[in-house]
């Protein structure tokens, strides 16, 4: 079979290579696609570690970073019960960086207790970004917690692939009102074709026009100093964080006087990803939205030129194509 390997910066290798065998609680899966999780393919392939104080080593374990997959199971390894040859499966966490071979290969052994069964009628492009959707339902379900989705106004950051699953999540969840923010047109209007209420530009003027006053809730998606002080000035209530924040962010007087509170992020977890499984299998959560050019996996190298270049949010790969 064929794997992929960032050996340096820059510098990728499709690789012939022996075929893995599934080990204990592991089944063997064939790849039908694997879509990108820009931020890590940007960042492996820069040399730029994602995570500030960390670093990047290469050569890069086999097919990492590749890790939201969809494909079906082709063996069983010894003490697996839930699974069997022939099942549909999805990844719904990235189980880091101690393996033996990431997903971006042709077959992946992979752990059970990392994958979910999905319905065979999926297109590859509707389920493989399982595992960043159940990432966003995580901040969601904090939200739940607190009560602040049901009949409120929300505001999302950013529309990048988070932001747009986002938007969909504020709506599945019962929120009232649904305004995206983003500074690139293109990023606003495929949030209004998911049916947000509105869609405007980072501005004071066009963003109070648009909301009406300051929204009860927002969620950032970008992980940007700009995007996070900008919601901050304009919600009520409270701001989710989302996306990984690299720089500080201001929280002063005029915060503390609009009485703003901040959510960090909670953990991963399987329960999250079963509840925006269910809203995908009910289609109230388009996953296919956020790809946006469909690759041959030896081709990778293009594909992560077209994130650089924001010419793509998603490239769903096709290692066996």
């Amino acid at each position: 079979m064929k794997q992929l390997q960032i050996i340096a910066a820059n510098t990728v290798e499709w690789q012939d290579v022996d075929m893995p065998q599934p080990g204990l609680g592991e089944v063997l899966i064939k790849v039908d696609a694997v879509t990108t999780c820009p931020h890590w393919d940007l960042h492996m392939m820069s040399g730029e570690p994602m995570f500030p104080g960390a670093r990047v080593d290469y050569p890069l374990t086999p097919g990492q970073p590749g890790h939201e997959i969809v494909g079906n199971v082709v063996e069983v390894g010894s003490g697996v019960e839930d699974l069997y040859v022939g099942a549909r499966v999805a990844a719904w966490r990235d189980r880091g960086a101690n393996v033996r071979l990431g997903g971006y290969a042709q077959f992946v052994p992979f752990a059970v207790d990392s994958l979910l069964e999905v319905n065979t009628d999926l297109a590859p492009q509707s389920i493989a970004s399982l595992e960043l959707a159940m990432c966003v339902q995580v901040t969601f379900d904090r939200l739940r917690q607190f009560d602040l989705l049901k009949g409120k106004r929300i505001a999302v950051g950013g529309m990048g692939p988070a932001g747009l699953i986002a938007v969909q999540l504020a709506r599945a969840w019962g929120a009232d009102f649904v305004i995206a923010v983003d500074p690139v047109a293109d990023r606003r209007e495929r949030a209004l074709q998911l049916g947000v209420d509105v869609a405007v530009e980072p501005k004071d003027g066009p963003f109070a026009e648009a909301a009406g006053g300051p929204v009860d809730v927002a969620v950032d998606c970008a992980g940007a100093k700009d995007s996070v002080e900008f919601l901050m000035g304009h919600t009520r209530g409270a701001v989710a964080l989302f996306g990984v924040l690299r720089d500080d962010v201001a929280y002063g007087w005029q915060q503390w006087r609009s009485k703003v509170d901040i959510l960090g992020y909670g953990s991963h977890n399987r329960d999250a990803a079963e509840r925006a499984l269910a809203l995908i299998e009910d289609g109230r959560l388009d996953l296919s939205c956020v790809v946006t050019h469909e690759l041959p996996l030896s081709d990778y190298a293009a594909g992560v030129e077209l994130l650089a270049s924001q010419q793509a949010l998603k490239v769903c790969f096709l290692p066996n194509a």
